[in-house]
């Protein structure tokens, strides 16, 4: 294994990528440059989930969502509706002290979190997609910030396009130390078995902000 760069060196390779905003950043002694380097908590997608497996196939299928791909992180459910219609139910909750950030950055320079996510205009109903974000305090419960949004498409040209949803949290305040992540897409029973809403490229992410 190579030798761990000097705290230096590490500070210099990390405010190369987040220069000119990160020159400002100062560390609490629990945490060093080096620490950050290996865990390069700003800029990068924080979900548990490879965004380089293929979606899952659309067509008639009953086998269970998680055979179809790598949703490791995730925890799946059901939820039916009327008639035909289900929602698969995706979510997790990031904890950002975890995954490298830090009280004081998230408190008092309140950089901008980032969901991002693509979901297929399957056009098997009026609305196929839903995606529900909490910003949490430590307790988990009590949320401090939140976005809810169940995008209708056009219907315009050919089904099986792909729409992207994103959101970014700005000036939320102190306190934030955990990002749920929830998001939904719309199921058919159809005679040949079922028929799913794909989504694929979700993302929550931190940036520095000026």
């Amino acid at each position: 294994p190579q030798p761990a760069p000097s705290e230096a060196c590490a500070r210099q390779l990390l405010l190369q990528d987040w220069a000119p905003l990160g020159g400002g950043l100062r560390l609490p002694p629990s945490l060093s440059w080096n620490v950050l380097l290996l865990r390069r908590p700003l800029y990068r997608n924080l979900l548990r989930i490879n965004i380089y497996e293929p979606a899952p196939p659309t067509g008639p299928t009953q086998r269970p969502l998680e055979t179809l791909g790598n949703f490791r992180g995730w925890h799946i459910r059901t939820e039916m509706l009327h008639k035909d219609l289900s929602w698969t139910v995706k979510q997790q909750c990031v904890d950002l002290l975890a995954e490298g950030l830090w009280e004081e950055l998230l408190d008092d320079e309140q950089p901008d979190i980032t969901v991002m996510d693509w979901f297929e205009d399957s056009r098997l109903d009026a609305c196929v997609y839903e995606l529900h974000v909490w910003l949490l305090a430590a307790d988990r419960r009590s949320v401090i910030a939140q976005h809810h949004a169940a995008p209708r498409t056009t219907g315009r040209g050919a089904p099986g396009c792909w729409v992207q949803v994103s959101h970014v949290f700005r000036h939320y305040g102190p306190g934030v130390r955990f990002v749920h992540f929830l998001h939904k897409s719309k199921n058919r029973m159809v005679p040949g078995g079922l028929q799913r809403t794909r989504v694929t490229d979700s993302s929550v992410s931190v940036q520095l902000r000026e």
